[in-house]
């Protein structure tokens, strides 16, 4: 078995159709990531909270791969690298009635300038 396997849990599904961090504050974001080892479903570093990115320094889950629909890459955060892996239980994707960014109900007018103001 190789080392990407190991970080990798093919029967585990997302944990949500959102980024767990942000539903629970009432939050927004631009791109969701899931956990390839544990499910979780975060916000890519384009978003205003950078919860993927959080929860592989806090899990060391080094593995996630993008939750949008019609994408099936992964990314390792310790090579910083792309890499191949394999299909993950389903849901393989939000919705792809969910607005991007979205929420819809929660994205604010200015979202484009909250983004640009934080660098």
């Amino acid at each position: 078995m190789s080392d990407l396997a190991k970080m990798i849990t093919v029967s585990v599904p997302p944990s949500g159709s959102g980024c767990v961090e942000c539903d629970a504050s009432g939050s927004w974001w631009v791109h969701l990531r899931r956990c390839a080892a544990c499910g979780h479903v975060g916000c890519c570093d384009d978003s205003l909270n950078r919860h993927a990115t959080a929860h592989f320094a806090t899990t060391g889950h080094e593995v996630m791969q993008s939750f949008e629909p019609g994408e099936d890459w992964f990314w390792d955060f310790v090579s910083q690298d792309s890499v191949d892996g394999p299909r993950l239980a389903d849901p393989q994707a939000h919705p792809s009635t969910q607005s991007v960014p979205g929420p819809a109900e929660r994205l604010p007018s200015d979202w484009m300038q909250q983004l640009a103001d934080r660098g």
